[in-house]
């Protein structure tokens, strides 16, 4: 994927990134398809990898298909803090996906 490339996929995972509203999940499969990249849930991830530090964007709002968090400690441990605060319970490490999966 060429530099130009990349920067259109980050802006349009970042738009639909900034659509996902509180107290919802997404997977990374859903955050590509939505933002025009069907089957392409690692690029999702790819991406959301390069947002800043301190984003403002709910990048904690996207979870494996499981619904599991698949990042390593100390940010899963912020990611589950943050969805917990927006509503989003866990049982036995796992979001209830018909019950706080988003679908426009």
């Amino acid at each position: 994927m060429s530099e130009e490339q990349t920067s259109s996929a980050l802006a349009r995972i970042c738009r639909v990134l900034a659509s996902i509203p509180s107290g919802y999940v997404v997977t990374y499969g859903d955050l590509a398809e939505m933002a025009g990249f069907p089957r392409a849930a690692r690029l999702a991830g790819q991406q959301l990898r390069k947002l800043p530090k301190d984003t403002n964007l709910p990048w904690h709002r996207v979870i494996n298909a499981q619904g599991r968090i698949s990042l390593p400690e100390p940010g899963a441990s912020r990611q589950r803090e943050r969805l917990q605060k927006e509503g989003v319970s866990f049982l036995k490490g796992r979001v209830d996906m018909a019950r706080y999966r988003w679908k426009p």
